[in-house]
């Protein structure tokens, strides 16, 4: 292909697009400096992909936020997704059509879902972040650092329990260990590995003899969903995640006490894989604009943001800034409002709602809709009766955001099969509202098609808000969970298993502990905990089954309903897809 021919998502595939763009992609010393860093403030790492050291960065240009701040979630999504990270990516390239400079923040994708069922996290079509293959494979090797900073921890405690178990007092004492007495049936850590590996969840560990380590039931989390990640997420820079690091939770005791990596005298070591991790990687769009990659996904199972020193740095360096938040905006959204936004202490100019016709006809009750299987004709041809009732979907999305004082910008991403009528019919319940709303064309047409979204942001943007959090840290646990159940979900209220309320008053009764942030574990497919109900659910109950304490991270995090930290892979998954030109090295098959 020429490098003056626009690429045609219509007969091309995503790979195939981004590797076309590639040629003429900007080098990464240019795409620094249009965005205003120095030399010395950035770290190269390949023609097209390098990292910025965000504390110098931030040291030059002070604490005072410069750029129009913009989050993009979406309204509950299709098992197949809506195309949330797309219309970052062409909302950054339709600002940059208006002439704005402008910048986006998104997640690195997880080697779990881009191996598996969703794919790569690049966004499709003309609106996508590139280079691709080392955008969807290992990056710069921050994922990498957190599973070894993990899995430190885990190698910590369990040769600990062994030596403890092996030694006595006497000999415990002359190699200057403390005997910590962890209760093997109270550890709080699992191992990572960075794919959905169901094999994994439950296993058991140490068989052999005493020198092979401490038997005990253990298992694996998916990398992104360790706490470690989540500190990354939220950590303001190196010394913030240091002390970060050490009050991380490993075990308890047998006498209920917790047991931390700066008990076990790993939390230095911990820190050192991740020296490097801070510094989110600067990449671009295939029409030029800066995107800072950093940090992981999966709202449903972990915090689910770009980094706050991503954002730190965009809102800069930028006019506009646009970051992203996982799934809907009843657990992205949420999160970014009372965790992230009270964090950073930035505060969002402009909402974005990412909505397709496709998924509102599920909502509305069409057939099932599953990743590998046809869709039905029911999402191929008009059909203005489910397309109605599904919106009761998008409406709970619209006011969960106007709660948190901002009016929101809906964003209908386009499919060619979608019709001028249900259009307008979204369009409608949109306003009616109260939220603005844009047509986005930006998979097939890249900047240009998103025109009409980055002109609805420019207006929402120049609005004022009164942006404010769902509650505030003096609020009782049970109480906020009361308040997320039904202002952001919809429920009626919420019921404990006799573990989780008793969970819930340790925590209330702790005073360091009821001062934490609140992230919720909840599935995305249903505003409810149960994934098979679409739509609004009405009259149901919020069943919250475990508390779990993060205290590097600063979250206390209740878990509702069958939710698990380890995916599964499914039966046909995107690996059988992927392959290597062994000509030319180039990875073919990512999407």
């Amino acid at each position: 292909m020429s490098k003056h021919m626009t690429p045609d998502p219509r007969v091309m595939k995503d790979w195939q697009i981004a590797e076309a763009s590639e040629e003429r992609m900007k080098p990464f010393m240019q795409l620094a400096a249009e965005l205003g860093l120095r030399e010395e403030e950035i770290i190269p790492m390949g023609r097209g992909l390098g990292k910025v050291d965000g504390r110098l960065v931030l040291n030059r240009l002070g604490k005072n936020p410069t750029a129009r701040y913009v989050d993009v979630t979406a309204i509950t999504p299709t098992p197949l997704g809506e195309g949330k990270t797309t219309t970052t990516i062409g909302l950054v390239q339709g600002l940059g059509r208006l002439g704005y400079r402008v910048s986006g923040a998104i997640r690195q994708p997880s080697g779990g879902p881009t191996f598996n069922i969703k794919g790569s996290a690049a966004g499709g079509g003309l609106a996508q972040c590139i280079p691709l293959t080392p955008f969807s494979i290992r990056l710069t090797g921050d994922i990498d650092s957190v599973t070894n900073a993990n899995n430190l921890a885990m190698v910590a405690l369990t040769s600990r329990m062994q030596h403890e178990r092996n030694y006595d007092d006497a000999r415990l004492a002359r190699t200057g260990i403390r005997r910590l007495d962890v209760d093997p049936r109270r550890v709080a850590m699992r191992w990572a590995i960075d794919f959905c590996a169901q094999a994994l969840r439950h296993i058991v560990i140490g068989r052999g003899g005493k020198m092979d380590g401490f038997e005990m039931e253990s298992g694996f989390q998916i990398s992104v969903s360790s706490e470690v990640m989540a500190i990354l997420s939220v950590a303001r820079d190196l010394k913030d995640l240091r002390e970060r690091m050490g009050r991380i939770v490993v075990a308890q005791d047998r006498q209920g006490r917790d047991i931390t990596t700066a008990d076990l005298k790993v939390d230095g070591a911990m820190t050192a894989w991740l020296v490097d991790a801070i510094h989110p990687n600067l990449l671009q769009t295939i029409e030029g604009q800066p995107v800072f990659v950093h940090a992981g996904p999966f709202a449903n199972i972990a915090i689910g943001q770009s980094s706050i020193i991503a954002d730190e740095l965009g809102t800069r360096l930028s006019e506009y800034h646009v970051t992203e938040s996982g799934f809907g905006a009843d657990i992205g959204f949420e999160k970014f409002w009372n965790l992230k936004c009270r964090f950073s202490g930035l505060k969002p100019s402009a909402v974005v709602i990412v909505a397709t016709v496709r998924a509102l006809k599920m909502h509305g009750g069409g057939p099932a809709v599953k990743p590998g299987v046809r869709l039905d004709e029911a999402y191929t041809r008009e059909n203005l009766e489910l397309v109605e009732k599904g919106c009761e979907n998008l409406r709970q999305h619209i006011a969960i955001v106007r709660r948190s004082g901002v009016r929101p910008v809906v964003c209908i991403n386009s499919f060619h099969t979608d019709t001028a009528a249900e259009v307008r019919l979204v369009r409608r319940v949109a306003e009616e509202e109260g939220a603005l709303a844009a047509v986005s064309e930006h998979w097939l047409k890249g900047g240009e098609g998103a025109r009409e979204l980055a002109e609805a942001v420019v207006s929402a943007a120049s609005e004022t808000n009164h942006f404010q959090f769902l509650y505030e840290l003096d609020t009782p646990l049970r109480k906020r969970i009361e308040l997320i159940a039904r202002e952001v979900y919809g429920a009626d209220g919420v019921s404990y298993t006799d573990e989780a309320r008793a969970k819930a008053e340790a925590v209330e009764r702790d005073p360091a502990l009821s001062q934490l942030g609140t992230c919720m574990v909840k599935t995305h497919l249903s505003l409810s905990h149960d994934p098979e109900i679409k739509g609004r659910p009405r009259g149901w109950t919020l069943p919250i089954r475990d508390i779990l304490v993060y205290r590097g991270a600063g979250f206390v995090v209740p878990v509702a309903g069958d939710i698990k930290l380890m995916p599964g892979t499914a039966s046909e998954p995107a690996f059988t897809n992927i392959d290597v030109d062994v000509e030319t090295g180039k990875v073919k098959g990512l999407f």
